[in-house]
Order: C-alpha cells, then sequence, then structure tokens
C-alpha cells in the first residue's frame, strides 16, 4: 500500500450522537477510516458499537452529527445511498429471507430476480467462485431457512462481497465460524485490503482484533474513550480498556462429578434437509459436571440440543431421565424437569422481537407459580423478577417495559441467561452461551456456568469455540455429521488432535461410540 493510499481518507464520522429514550447509546462520537487500513472497534455489550454502524449504513439517523464517504456527506437513513458510496455491511443479526433460496438472498437488490433479463447462471457463477475464494462453503439453491446458524453467517458474508464493497463493515462476522474458517476469511480480507479496501472489524475475541486490525478504537457508554495502534497493544490492556478494569479469566477447578441426571443410549434422529441427525449417539450429564461439545457448525448440534430440550423425540436409541424413560417428551416436559436452556439463537427461538423485557422473561415459565395463579397473571412479581435479572446480569436497557428488539444482542443475550441461570435449574443447555458477548460479559457468564456446576447442576455446553471448551469443560466430545466421539478428559486432548476429530478423520475406524 502506497504511502498516498494511506493518507487518503475513505470515511469520516463527525460528532455522532444518537439517543433512544433517556439511554445515550452514542455520545459525539467521531473518527476517520483511510484507505487499505483495518479499524477495529471494541467495547461492552451496549457500548454503541452497532448503532454506529447502523448509523453509518442508513438504518438509523443520528440525532446529531454527518457522515462522510470519500468526501461527500452521506445522506442520512438512506441505506441504498450508502450501497452506492461503496459501503457494504455484514450484520451481527441476519438481514436475509428464510422462504428464499441463498442465490435470491445475495444477488437480491443488485437486479431484479423474475425477470427474463436475470443472468442466474452469471450469479451463480459469481457466487461460487467467492465462496471457493473465502472458503465459505454454502449451497447456492439451498432456502435459507433450512440453514443452520453457521451457514447463515457465511450467506450474509457472502452478499456483502458480492456488492464490490470499497468500505466494509463486518459486525461480528466470525461469531460461527471456526478457526480454520476465520483464518482463511483473515487471508483473503488482508489481500483485499492490500488492493485498497478498508474495513470496520467488530468483536468481542481479542486475539482477532490483533491479528487482522491496524488500529483499535474503544467505546464505553457510547463515548469514544481510547484509540490506539495495534502494534503498541497488547490483550490484557484492550481488555481493560473496554471494561475499565482487568479481566481476570474463570478459575476451573476439578470436581468429582455425581450421578447421570440424564443419559442418551445409541439415539438416532432423522436428517433435517442438509443438517444431519443424531448417529447412534450416547452420551451421559452428570451433576456437577461439564461436558463440552465441539464441533463445526452444522454438524449435529441442533439436532443434540433439540432432543435434549424435548423438541425432539428420538427415532431410535432411548433417553433416560434420572434413570427413567419419560413418556411423552416434549419441551414442557423438559422444563419441569429442570432442563433449562440457552438456545442457538436467541432471535428466531430465544426470544420474541415485540413482547418487552418482562414478557419474553418469563416465557418458559408464566404458567408456574410466582407468576400465574389460576390462569391469573401477577405482572409484578413478573416485573420484579425481570428487575433483578437486569440488575444482576447487567442488562443494558431503559427498562422491564422495553421492547427486546430494541437491545443490542450482547444484552438480549444476558436477559436470557438470566433467565435460564435464575431458577437454578439441574441441567444447563447452553448452546453458543457467550456468542456476541464482550469479554467482561464472558468471563461473568462461564463463572455462573461453573458456579451451577459447584451446586451439583450437569451442563452442556456447546460453542464453536474451542478455546471457551477447553477452559471450561471436565469432558469434551466432538460432533460430527451426527456422530459424536469418544469423551477425553479436561487437559488431554490439544487444538490439534481436537480439530482432526471435528474434521471427521478422528472416526475412521470407529465402530462404536463412547459417552
Amino acid at each position: 500500500m502506497q504511502s498516498n493510499d494511506k493518507a487518503q481518507v475513505v470515511l469520516r464520522l463527525n460528532a455522532i450522537t444518537k439517543t433512544f429514550g433517556k439511554l445515550t447509546a452514542n455520545d459525539a462520537v467521531s473518527f476517520s477510516l483511510h484507505k487499505g487500513e483495518v479499524i477495529a472497534l471494541l467495547g461492552e455489550n451496549g457500548a454503541g458499537k452497532t448503532t454506529l454502524m447502523n448509523i453509518l449504513f442508513g438504518q438509523y439517523t443520528a440525532d446529531s452529527g454527518t457522515v462522510e464517504v470519500f468526501g461527500r456527506p452521506l445522506p442520512p437513513g438512506n441505506p441504498r445511498a450508502a450501497l452506492n458510496a461503496g459501503v457494504g455491511m455484514v450484520h451481527q443479526h441476519f438481514t436475509l429471507a428464510d422462504n428464499m433460496t441463498v442465490l435470491e438472498n445475495i444477488v437480491l437488490g443488485t437486479q431484479p430476480l423474475w425477470r427474463p433479463g436475470f443472468d442466474r447462471t452469471g450469479a451463480r457463477a459469481r457466487i461460487e467462485k467467492l465462496s471457493a475464494d473465502f472458503r465459505l462453503r454454502v449451497d447456492p439453491d439451498a432456502r435459507v431457512g433450512t440453514l443452520a446458524v453457521g451457514e447463515r453467517q457465511r450467506v450474509e458474508i457472502l452478499k456483502a462481497l458480492y456488492r464490490d464493497a470499497r468500505i466494509l463493515i463486518l459486525d461480528e462476522p466470525t461469531a460461527v465460524l471456526t478457526p480454520q474458517e476465520t483464518d482463511d476469511l483473515f487471508h483473503t480480507l488482508r489481500k483485499a485490503v492490500d488492493l485498497g479496501l478498508s474495513i470496520v472489524f467488530i468483536s468481542h475475541k481479542l486475539h482477532e482484533v490483533m491479528a487482522i486490525s491496524d488500529r483499535v478504537l474503544i467505546l464505553r457508554h457510547g463515548k469514544l474513550v481510547s484509540q490506539v495502534e495495534t502494534d503498541q497493544t497488547d490483550r490484557k490492556t484492550l481488555a481493560a480498556l473496554m471494561v475499565g478494569a482487568e479481566v481476570e479469566a474463570p478459575k476451573v477447578d476439578p470436581v468429582t462429578p455425581g450421578p447421570a441426571l440424564l443419559k442418551l443410549d445409541n439415539v438416532g434422529t432423522p436428517d433435517q434437509g442438509s443438517a444431519p441427525g443424531l448417529k447412534s449417539v450416547t452420551l451421559a450429564l452428570r451433576a456437577g459436571q461439564i461436558i463440552g461439545l465441539a464441533g463445526v457448525s452444522g454438524n449435529g448440534q441442533t439436532a443434540l440440543a433439540a432432543v435434549i430440550g424435548g423438541l425432539t423425540r428420538p427415532a431410535s436409541g432411548k433417553l433416560e431421565l434420572d434413570g427413567e424413560t419419560p413418556q411423552g417428551w416434549s419441551p414442557i416436559h423438559a422444563v419441569h424437569s429442570g432442563i433449562a436452556r440457552i438456545p442457538e439463537d436467541r432471535h428466531k427461538i430465544g426470544t420474541i422481537a415485540d413482547f418487552d423485557l418482562t414478557e419474553n422473561a418469563i416465557l418458559e415459565c408464566y404458567q408456574d407459580q410466582p407468576f400465574s395463579k389460576r390462569g391469573w397473571m401477577n405482572w409484578g412479581r413478573a416485573r420484579d423478577f425481570t428487575r433483578r435479572i437486569i440488575d444482576t446480569y447487567d442488562v443494558r436497557c431503559p427498562g422491564p417495559s422495553t421492547r427486546i428488539r430494541l437491545l443490542s444482542g450482547g444484552n438480549m443475550q444476558k436477559l436470557i441467561l438470566g433467565r435460564v441461570l435464575e431458577p437454578e435449574p439441574r441441567i444447563i443447555l447452553a448452546n453458543q452461551p457467550v456468542r456476541g458477548l464482550d469479554i467482561g460479559a464472558v468471563t461473568y457468564v462461564q463463572n455462573q456456568l461453573l458456579k451451577a456446576r459447584a451446586r451439583g447442576a450437569a451442563v452442556l455446553l456447546i460453542s464453536e469455540d474451542l478455546d471457551e471448551i477447553m477452559a471450561l469443560s471436565d469432558v469434551i466430545h466432538v460432533i460430527s455429521e451426527g456422530r459424536l466421539s469418544p469423551g477425553f478428559p479436561r487437559g488431554t486432548m490439544t487444538p490439534a488432535e481436537l480439530g482432526v476429530w471435528m474434521a471427521g478423520d478422528g472416526f475412521e475406524g470407529e465402530h462404536s461410540l463412547a459417552s
């Protein structure tokens, strides 16, 4: 990159301020981005990062302040103007049409889809080339509604790349990618940056920030509190700048597990489209133990979570709860049996967007005391329960009556975590529990799972973050194409060795599956 390129300002935000009622999301934020530069935007959940980028992309209108792209003012509140100016955005939350194909979602808005002049063959070839170049494997003809979360994220990235953006906003783009996929993406982004692409990169993964960015901007409570050159800082310093204090990693003490609270014995389920079902899975969830489930997205994690949560009954094999086979296995049976779930997709499964925080906090227990008696709701107690979650889990929001769709993804996740952990369940199905959370919130959540373990809860931790799996789990299983590996005790496997199983190579010669 030439020095004159480095000097060229391609984006400038001037004193951007945005409020939602009494909440100030952005407070006079100003910064610039240069050609061929990668800026990382860091901050706690609710610090204002996504709001700021939505203003840049035209989805929100700032209360005050201006945005300039390539030296020209950008009309506020106009995503089309942002796209035409060369700004592309990969959203933290999916903006895809479930009833349309991958190809249609990617091309939508660039040319008429249902007119005779639509070049479907050319579009397919370009998408397949991008998929191969970026190693973002996805079937162009698959309906988005049938895709796993990780596959949907790949579509979002391809959608932005298809539009030839010169400024690319990446809002948690690697949240559901494997480490290998992330490395491949970064390699491609570096090549694109060398050709003049400029990137604003939002991530809570500090090692990614250190690996890809030139400069780091830190937001706290809506204000820009620090700017540092990446090569002049480190992960520990960035974490402290984000939360305003040093962050200590959770301490995992050895424990002796108790009896099996839930067991799967050679359980099988049918495939769901391109998503594999379970293939003779045997697994035991024991009191006082964290079982970690590692694997590439879309390899059977959803099927396993559905069986344990009561959404799916085993087609073969059996499920035992406290040594007995339950009759009529269903979500309500699972809830009443003390199984609490943190769902993989907080938008589609975990919350109802137009319900307020109180309504969402009691979604799975509204028929139970103390919230309901003889069919009458006690909303006072429900709001008190919600306020306790807000205070304990630091949910940044105006109050219990706030529509949950107005919260940042991280704060939405905190409410779900509080809803799950406050009643002290016996079995916790934690499916991607810290996805999209900042490092302070991640540490807090992990400590809460360890506290649940200490009081005797059985925890199944499903995560695509191998570091998290290795840090917290007493026993690690790997799932690949619906098959479950043997259990590996804590500290007995390296990331590379687990990666072999994640790729499916470790299952060669395996004819029986251990718990």
